[in-house]
């Protein structure tokens, strides 16, 4: 049986990490799964400071997810259903904590501490899209630029704080 075969490696993270700073997202995906209706969807999820993550669920559909480090850092938040912060915690490539966990219907979210953070993930297919309803109502709107650079700068103060 043939079969592709790919390696972690630097060339691959630096390219990937170029297309991400010319996205206006500051990030960019790299898909090791064939298509997104796999059952398993494996990628890298590289990003730059600056990129925003909205506090998220992964409710409906059902998904957990799990990430893994490999270079750089990020601030990972766990919530509660009023948003109240259940648990923070640095994870950093090479660091005390290098990947999480999260079961389906946990509110998180990431903030980005380092340019050129690579997160490998894998996640339960097929894609989906984030619904509305698995958006935090407490987290800002993707284009309101204002209140996502003070929510971004906020999660980096308590990260700066606290690790």
């Amino acid at each position: 049986m043939k079969g592709r075969t790919e390696f972690f490696d630097e060339a691959l993270f630096g390219r990937v990490a170029a297309e991400a700073r010319k996205s206006p997202r500051r990030r960019m995906n790299y898909n090791f799964h064939r298509t997104t209706d796999d059952p398993v969807n494996r990628l890298l999820n590289v990003m730059h400071r600056g990129s925003y993550l909205p506090v998220h669920r992964h409710l409906s559909p059902a998904r957990s997810e799990s990430s893994v480090v490999l270079r750089g850092s990020v601030g990972v938040t766990i919530y509660d259903d009023a948003g109240g912060v259940v648990a923070r915690r640095r994870v950093s490539a090479g660091g005390r904590c290098c990947g999480f966990d999260i079961e389906a219907g946990v509110w998180h979210g990431l903030v980005v501490l380092e340019d050129d953070t690579v997160l490998f993930e894998v996640k339960q297919g097929p894609y989906a899209p984030i619904a509305p309803e698995n958006i935090a109502p407490w987290t800002p709107a993707a284009d309101d630029a204002v209140a996502v650079a003070e929510f971004i700068k906020e999660l980096e103060t308590e990260f700066a704080k606290e690790f």
